[in-house]
């Protein structure tokens, strides 16, 4: 199975901060457009493509900003693209919490400019965090996980804008009802599956505490693989809001809960690993005070 622009994106910001060992934006906002110049058709959003082409006459940090604030006369997109590939800034400043969120920030703001945007993406990186820092092998407490992630975004939003706080609250109304759980249908109108952030963002999150336990109709007692299941089910921007969900889901479980056969379908999973690995080495040996 080919991989969309989510994975092309999350390469080039894993190969970014693997060759710098650090966030540079420029490198970063180059790469992203040589890998669009090689390979356009990987499904880009429109107001992606835009920056991404604006970048091909000059990139340089006083100007790399400048096409994402420009899109939707000067609002910047509220869309999910930060969100999508921000896992390799999540793995790398795993164990430096106020880096994560700077960096999170600063490689959203290359392409999205609207705080929806730029807050998705943070809540994304702190929830891959959060799983990276828990044992897979004690029982998730999944209205804990919630209620963390609603305190720490408490700390980010805005008084006059509690979007995030307000649909992380939802799905966890969604996961604490009794009796039958809520059809596909009420979490799709609740929670949202399109490619707005704010509608996209905490739906990957419900996924990955949802498949927890077993789902109607999903036979697999793989988590991680239920997590990605269930998310697709949903219908709407599936490969992103899939690729989140299973990225919180990878975090949390490990490379283990990959099968063979799941892998083998995957396109370039063994340079993704690699990468990976890579990170996870120069996160665990850099000064986590710098």
């Amino acid at each position: 199975m080919e991989y969309t622009d989510d994975s092309a994106m999350t390469r080039s910001l894993a190969e970014s901060l693997i060759e710098k060992q650090d966030l540079d934006i420029v490198d970063l906002a180059q790469r992203f457009a040589k890998s669009y110049e090689e390979q356009p058709d990987r499904r880009y959003g429109s107001g992606t493509v835009t920056v991404l082409k604006a970048w091909r006459k000059n990139v340089e940090k006083t100007n790399v900003k400048t096409p994402a604030k420009n899109l939707f006369d000067g609002q910047g997109s509220y869309g999910n693209g930060g969100a999508m590939r921000i896992a390799p800034l999540a793995l790398f400043s795993y164990n430096n919490y106020d880096k994560l969120l700077h960096y999170a920030k600063e490689a959203t703001e290359i392409t999205h400019t609207n705080q929806l945007g730029i807050n998705g993406a943070i809540l994304q990186a702190i929830a891959i965090q959060q799983s990276l820092c828990l044992d897979s092998n004690k029982e998730l407490n999944v209205n804990d996980f919630v209620d963390d992630l609603i305190n720490k975004m408490d700390k980010i939003e805005d008084e006059s804008s509690k979007l995030y706080r307000e649909q992380l609250n939802l799905a966890k109304n969604l996961l604490s009802e009794p009796g039958d759980d809520p059809n596909e249908q009420r979490v799709v109108e609740e929670l949202g599956v399109n490619v707005s952030a704010l509608e996209s963002v905490p739906t990957a999150i419900f996924c990955f505490l949802r498949a927890q336990r077993r789902i109607k109709n999903i036979k697999t007692d793989n988590q991680l693989k239920r997590t990605i299941q269930y998310a697709i089910t949903l219908g709407g921007d599936t490969d992103t809001i899939a690729s989140m969900a299973g990225a919180i889901a990878g975090a949390f479980y490990g490379y283990q809960k990959f099968s063979p056969l799941l892998l083998s379908h995957c396109e370039e999973w063994e340079r993704f690993r690699a990468m990976a690995d890579k990170l996870f080495d120069i996160a665990t040996s850099i000064d986590v005070n710098k």
